[in-house]
């Protein structure tokens, strides 16, 4: 299965692994993020003996991407992004879509306790 592959048809999958890493850390860190006219929330975790991170990132509009980046045998780095639907959204605890959201508001990373962004309420 190519990397490709693996964020169009197990996103869900993935953003639950990403959701998970995220939320039993005892400080989670949201950033915010911008390159030109664009700007973001993300939280990303980063599988070091792979190469490889995967980011959850949240735009205006409440616009959610999956990021996956990786680094090939040549040493290139590549990155997928891809758009989530509705239903790969409602795998994102609430708490965690409403600290995005302050976070790209306020365009200032925070450092939360993962507890707090399993709530869903």
């Amino acid at each position: 299965m190519t990397y490709e592959e693996l964020i169009r048809d197990h996103a869900g999958e993935m953003i639950e692994k990403l959701v998970t890493d995220v939320v039993t850390k005892e400080k989670a860190e949201i950033h915010f993020e911008d390159a030109g006219d664009d700007q973001w929330s993300v939280v990303r975790m980063h599988i070091y003996e792979e190469d490889k991170e995967i980011a959850l990132r949240l735009h205006a509009n409440d616009v959610y991407e999956l990021y996956f980046g990786y680094y090939d045998d040549k040493d290139e780095y590549f990155e997928i992004i891809r758009k989530l639907s509705p239903e790969e959204k409602d795998v994102i605890p609430k708490g965690l879509q409403k600290i995005m959201l302050k976070v790209l508001r306020d365009e200032e990373g925070l450092r939360v306790p993962g507890t707090l962004l399993t709530r869903n309420a």
